[in-house]
C-alpha cells in the first residue's frame, strides 16, 4: 500500500458560490487548493524512537496541504501542532505562509491516533513520535508536483516546537528519515529542551530559528538559551528570539492575555538527560525518566501576545523571502 492516500479540492476563482458551500472555513485569500492526506507513520516509545526500533505501532495521521495560486514549483512548510492539537495560530501561520506563496502542510498528529490533547497527559504520545510524522511529511512533500523539494522547511509550536528542532539531529536524520531529502530550515516555537540528548550537539547545517516568550512558564526560556548556546559554539546557525512578557503560546490570537491551565503536566523540576543510548534518566533518582516522577508538577499558563505574534511573524516571513529569495 502506498504510504498516503490524497483527495484534492480545488478552488474555482470564477465560481465564489461553490467555494462558499464546499469550502466555507477558508476565509485566506491566498488558498487556492486544499489537498487532504493520510500519512502512514508509526507510534514509538521514547526508547523505540531513540533506538531506531522499527517495530512502534502502526498508525495514520492528516495532513491539509494549502497551496496557493499558480502552476509552478514553489517551497512549503510542514506546520506541527502542540499539546492542544492544531489550533488558531497553526491556522492563522498557514494563512500567512500562503499569502507569500508558499505552501502549507498541516499535520495533525492526534485524532488518527485517537488523541485529543496532551496536555494534561504527555504519556499518550511521545514527541520523539512527532518526529517521524514531520519525516514522513518532507517524504510526502517531496514528491509532490508542485513543490520544490530543495525548499520545504518545518515549523512547530511546543510539543510540535519539539519535533522541528530535534528534526534537524544528524542521528534522527540517519535513523528515521528518508536518504537524500532534508529540511530547508527548522523553525521551533517556545520549544522544551531540556533533557540533553546524545550527539545533539551533532545536527544540520541548515538554519535554525527559535522563539520564545521571557514569561513562559509552562516551557521555560533558560534551558532553550542553554541549548542555543551549545550549538552556537558548535558553529552551528541557530538564534534564538525573545520576547520579554510573552507567555506560552503568545501567537494563538483566540486566547486571553493569560489562561491558566491548572492540570497541565510540567517537567520544569525535572533533570533528565540521555546518558546511554535509548535512555532517558532522571538525574535526581538514577532511574528511567517517568511521567510518573516526583518532579513533574501540575499548572501552568497561556496568552496571546499581540506584540509578540507580530515581531514574531515578520521575523519568520523575512526570514523566509530572505530564504529562499521571494518577492512577496
Amino acid at each position: 500500500m502506498p504510504p498516503y492516500y490524497a483527495f484534492s479540492v480545488a478552488v474555482a476563482v470564477l465560481l465564489p458560490a461553490l467555494f462558499s458551500i464546499v469550502l466555507p472555513q477558508i476565509t485566506n485569500a491566498g488558498t487556492a487548493r486544499l489537498e487532504i492526506y493520510s500519512i502512514e507513520t508509526l507510534t514509538l516509545t521514547d526508547q523505540q524512537f531513540l533506538l531506531g526500533a522499527k517495530d512502534g505501532k502502526p498508525a495514520r495521521i492528516g495532513g491539509e496541504l494549502r497551496l496557493p495560486p499558480g502552476t509552478t514549483r514553489i517551497p512549503a512548510v510542514v506546520l506541527i501542532h502542540g499539546s492542544g492539537g492544531v489550533g488558531a495560530n497553526v491556522d492563522g501561520w498557514a494563512q500567512a505562509l500562503n499569502a507569500m506563496g508558499i505552501a502549507a502542510l498541516i499535520l495533525d498528529t492526534f485524532t488518527g491516533r485517537g488523541i485529543s490533547q496532551t496536555i494534561t497527559d504527555q504519556s499518550q504520545l511521545s514527541s520523539f513520535s512527532m518526529i517521524v510524522d514531520a519525516y514522513k511529511s518532507l517524504e510526502l512533500l517531496s514528491c509532490h508536483s508542485r513543490i520544490d523539494p530543495s525548499r520545504i522547511a518545518v515549523m512547530g509550536f511546543s510539543k510540535g516546537g519539539f519535533a522541528a528542532l530535534y528534526s534537524s539531529m544528524k542521528r534522527f536524520q540517519r535513523l528515521w528519515g528518508a536518504p537524500g531529502i532534508e529540511f530547508a530550515a527548522y523553525i521551533s516555537f517556545y520549544t522544551r529542551c531540556d533533557a540533553p540528548l546524545i550527539d545533539d550537539e551533532i545536527i544540520s547545517q541548515r538554519p535554525i530559528r527559535l522563539f520564545h516568550g521571557a514569561a513562559d512558564d509552562y516551557v521555560p526560556v533558560e534551558p532553550t538559551r542553554r541549548y542555543v548556546d551549545r550549538l552556537k559554539r558548535a558553529g552551528k546557525d541557530v538564534h534564538l528570539t525573545v520576547y520579554e512578557g510573552a507567555r506560552h503560546a503568545f501567537d494563538n490570537p483566540l486566547y486571553p492575555p493569560v489562561l491558566s491551565l491548572p492540570d497541565a503536566v510540567l517537567t520544569t523540576n525535572c533533570r533528565r538527560e540521555e546518558r546511554q543510548p535509548g535512555n532517558i534518566i532522571n538525574l535526581d533518582t538514577g532511574n528511567t525518566s517517568t511521567w510518573t516522577d516526583a518532579c513533574v508538577t501540575r499548572g501552568a499558563t497561556v496568552g496571546f501576545d499581540p506584540h509578540a505574534r507580530e515581531e514574531a511573524m515578520t521575523a519568520v516571513t523575512d526570514f523566509l523571502r530572505a530564504q529562499w529569495n521571494l518577492n512577496t
